[in-house]
This record gives C-alpha cells, structure tokens and sequence, in this order.
C-alpha cells in the first residue's frame, strides 16, 4: 500500500468526525480542527502527550501516564515502545528499550508481547498488531468523549523510514479499533503543515530542517518548500540521540551520587532503576522550564530514600556528548541533501525533546542570523513542538473529510502526488551594451512541475541591444580566512584555544551564485533607455522548457522551446 493511501472503511463523508493523530514510539497526540484551528486533545488524566503505554492490573486495561507508572510496580504486564515494531519481522527489531517493561517475544517470526491482561487466567501472547489496535482505540474513546461524539476517521502521522509493510500493519491495527484513516501523512510534512495553516504564515519558496527529537529516535528531514509543494531531500533516523540518553545522562549523574553517599547502585535493581528512570525524566523537563530541579524518591533502594538538586548548566555539561550529536545529525543530514547551512531558511523542532533550551541554542550557532530556529527557546513564534504534527494531521483531516474514500485514494495515489522537479535552479544572465554581466536567479532549484515564473531585469541605461542567456546554475559557498596576525601580536592564548577568537577573526562564509549549463539565448534588439526585459520560463510536466524573452510594454519578442532531456 503506497505512501498517503487511503483506506476506505465504510464511513460516508457526511457523517465522518475526524481528528489527527501522531501515533508515537514515545508519547502519542490527539488533535481536532475548529473553526479552522487546530486543537490538542486532553485525554482523561489532563495529558496532551500520552505516553504510548498499556498495563495490565488484575484484568483492568491501563494507558498513557497512569500505564507508564506501573513500570515501577508491574512491569512484566507493561507493554511500551511497541510503535516502531509493527510490520517487522522480530529478527529485524531493536528491543533495547523494552528491557524494564514486557519483552518482545517471536511470534512466527513476527513480534508478540507475553501479558497477563485477564483476571484469574494465564498470561497470553498479544502480537505487536492487537496491542497498536487496543491503544488506538483509547485514543479513539478519549477523542470521543472530549468532543462528545464518536470519532470515525483520522490523517494519522508516520516516519518517513516506515516501510509499506508498517504502513499496512498501522493501517490494518487502526481499522480493527474502528478508524478509518484517510491519509497516512509523514512526520516533517505535518510539523510543516501546523506552521504554514497559521493565518500570518507566507506561504514563500524555502528550504527548511526539521528536526524530529523523540524520546527513543530521532529523526531529521531536508524539505524544499516550492510554490506550497513539499518535497523531501534527504532524511536521517538515529537511535543514539534521543531523549532517552539524556534521561540516562541524569540517571547516571544522580545514581553516582546515591553510591556515594549509600555505597548501593540503584541501577542494579530493576524496581530502583525504574524509579530512578521515572524521576531523571521528570527532572530534565523541569529543566527544561526551570533552571533547577529537584531530584527526590522514597525508598530508591535498599529502604534509602534520596534526594538531591541539580542546576541547568550541571545538566548541560554531563549531557554535553548527546547535544553534540544532535549537532551532528543536523549538520550530517542538510550535507546530504548536498546543501550548505546558508541554505536552509527555517528550522523546524518538533518532539518532547525539542523543549531542551541547550539544543535549539546550539542549533542558533550553528546556522546564520538570517536562518529562523522555530523552538521554544529561540523564538516566540514557536508552536509547542510536542503538538506540531497532530495539529498538522488533524488540518490535514479537516481539508480531505468531505472526500470520498475513493477520491481521497486517488488524489494521494503515487501516480497523482509524484511531480517531477528540477534538479538545477534556472537562472537569467543578461549582457548589456557595456558587456556588464548579471545573474538573477528565476527558479530555485527542487521547483516542482509544471512551473511558471517571470522574472524582469533592468536594461542598460542608454538602451541598446541586450543578449539574454537563461542558464542552470547552483549556490556555492565562498570562505574568506582572516588575514593571519603578526606573530609578535599572537598569544599563547590565541593559539591554543582559536573557538574563542574575536568576530573580526573568524572566517567569514557567504552563498554565492555558480553559472552552470546555458540552455537558450536570444537577442532583444533597440531596448529603449531605461526600459526593462521580461524573461518567461515555463517548466511543462515532461521537464521541456518553453523561454519567452520581450522589452517590457512591446508586443513582440523572442520564444522558444527546448525539448525535455
């Protein structure tokens, strides 16, 4: 089943209810549209972030925060970390995480959870498949009972890595709770969606990372924005910065301490570790929002209870090689789309991680002044990271509910949604009567197609013949070095640690133009003075390229058709 299918599932489109759903590994988000708004839903426990959870206790079904307590107290019959093995074979699956709650189990070679979730009976096996269907549907039933009518349809949101298979296992889980699901929707695409549905958003041609921190992966994308198209250029997934390392950076720091004082390790007990687990996430959201925290358990381990204080700047420098590589992982994926971070015009965080004010601060170092970082922490414009895409999905589900399943199928089918775009920008190199050459770029590069654009350059000002050349081109980034200082004027200092240099110092980078391929001239002849020349390319579907050149105000000029290559 193809990427954004649709599923039809009975439900006409008059009586639909729909909402948006982030389905996460970690936490879980539920949003609706009013008055063309979105809304994140609180379920029952006042949660907006609800942890992807279920536990047994004596035949009763718990979920979100009240499940994810009883990984202290009941962890055998716990089921957590459960999204991302849907669909897979249990030989392909990473079952790290699921090591304090119950195990992933092999069940015909697909994934199963071993559970006690019936009174009086023994613990049977649940596939991956049910367990994803009985937490759908609790999300379905708090949606339900928040907007005071029942919930059919939903646009749900996926990592861009999730193959055909999890589509289908997703897709197949949410039908058994009784959704529909109109549209599967990938993760950057929705964080994008919540921000440009804003009634002052300008919808405007851009390159934008988004920056997916979860609490188990992290995931980043590379989109080009083109006349309101979204495309992907490149993405990253990583399992070794999340919010879990930092959870486990703030464990070991706060464990350390209790040995000290106890000569016990807290870690070597299961039910201490999953309270110290418990509490190091409470206390680095405090962080987050606080500059310190208060780290505190009754009967940590071996009856001692614990507590203790830790500052923002401690936590920022135990956790130091984990923010690092997030650093990392941007910088790797905007290099391989085979761009530059003088490109990128806007950084998107989104996931629970993303209100880490350390981690948007290093993201403001490392793009220039003129790129927006789009967090809490850097701008006051930012929408809460943790309910970007629900807010996207469900804008996404307010703009498609009216479709027929079968129109919805076939709007979003591959054969419709992929466009061909050009892989160069198109740009317009006008010679004047004094030869001066300039470049004006017309179409960036990652346009989708068809594509129009105008583009009018002021001819020389006595007039005169102009030769105009519509050429590809690309950016390049030009670095200009300081010039090195007298050696009398150089210091220990300056040698030894140059990150501290002054500003005048440090290399300067700026993105220039790069003329590539010509692809058409034409000479507009007896320009008046003053006038200008308008360029026209027209990109049709098939990629040929049809160039109308005229002095602005004169009814003829020059056209031209090159063939698609």
């Amino acid at each position: 089943m193809a990427e954004n299918e649709a599923v039809q599932a009975g439900v006409e489109p008059g009586d639909r209810v729909v909402i948006g759903i982030t389905f996460g590994n970690s936490n879980s988000s539920i949003a609706y549209t009013v008055d063309d708004k979105a809304e994140v839903i609180a379920n029952e426990d006042g949660d907006r972030q609800i942890p992807t959870v279920l536990s047994y206790v004596d035949g009763d079904e718990y979920y979100g925060t009240q499940a994810k307590a009883f990984t202290v107290r009941n962890p055998n019959n716990t089921v957590a970390y459960f999204r991302d093995f849907l669909g897979q074979e249990f030989k392909s699956i990473d079952p790290t995480h699921c090591h304090a709650t119950a195990h992933p189990q092999d069940a015909s070679d697909s994934v199963a959870f071993t559970v006690k979730d019936k009174a009086e009976e023994d613990a049977s096996s649940i596939p991956v498949s049910e367990v994803s269907t009985r937490y759908l549907r609790r999300l379905i039933q708090s949606a339900s009972d928040y907007l005071g009518k029942k919930v059919t349809s939903a646009v749900v949101t996926v990592p861009t890595n999730f193959g055909e298979k999890q589509r289908e296992a997703l897709i197949k889980a949410a039908n058994e709770a009784g959704l529909e699901i109109l549209q599967l929707i990938s993760d950057p695409v929705a964080a994008i969606l919540a921000y440009d549905a804003r009634p002052e958003a300008e919808i405007k041609d851009k390159i934008i990372v988004v920056a997916d921190l979860g609490g188990t992966r992290s995931d980043v994308a590379v989109v080009a924005s083109r006349g309101g198209m979204y495309t992907i250029l490149a993405t990253a997934h990583d399992y070794e910065f999340a919010g879990i390392h930092l959870d486990q950076v703030l464990m070991d720091h706060f464990a350390k301490e209790f040995i000290k004082k106890h000569e016990v390790d807290p870690r070597s007990n299961p039910k201490s570790l999953a309270k110290l687990r418990l509490e190091a996430e409470a206390t680095k959201k405090a962080l987050s929002l606080g500059t310190n925290a208060q780290f505190s358990v009754e009967s940590l381990a071996d009856g001692y209870d614990f507590s203790s204080t830790i500052n923002r700047i401690r936590y920022e420098m135990v956790g130091r090689k984990v923010f690092e590589g997030f650093n990392r992982l941007v910088e790797g994926v905007i290099k391989k789309a085979e761009l530059d971070v003088l490109d990128v015009d806007e950084v998107i965080m989104c996931g629970g991680t993303s209100h880490t004010p350390r981690i948007a601060n290093n993201f403001r170092g490392i793009f220039p002044e003129t790129t927006q970082i789009l967090a809490p922490a850097t701008s006051t414009a930012a929408i809460n990271p943790s309910e970007l895409q629900a807010r996207g999905a469900a804008l996404q589900a307010s703009l498609i509910q009216e479709y027929e399943a079968a129109d919805i199928e076939q709007s979003t089918h591959p054969a419709v949604t992929t466009v061909k775009h050009i892989s160069n920008a198109i740009g317009v190199v006008a010679t004047g009567a004094d030869d001066e050459e300039t470049f004006t770029a017309i179409m960036p590069a990652e346009t989708a197609v068809p594509a129009r654009r105008t583009v009018q350059i002021q001819a020389p000002s006595d007039g005169g013949d102009v030769l105009i050349k519509v050429v590809e081109g690309g950016t390049h980034i030009k670095v200009t070095k300081p010039e090195p200082k007298a050696k009398e004027e150089k210091g220990e200092e300056d040698e030894d640690d140059s990150d501290f240099s002054d500003e005048e110092d440090e290399e300067k980078r700026e993105k220039i133009w790069k003329i590539g391929n010509e692809l058409a001239e034409a000479a507009i002849r007896g320009v008046k003075k003053g006038a200008k020349v308008e360029v026209t390319v027209n990109v049709q579907a098939d990629l040929s390229v049809t160039i109308t050149t005229r002095e602005v105000g004169s009814k003829s000029g020059v056209r031209g058709t090159l063939s698609a290559p």
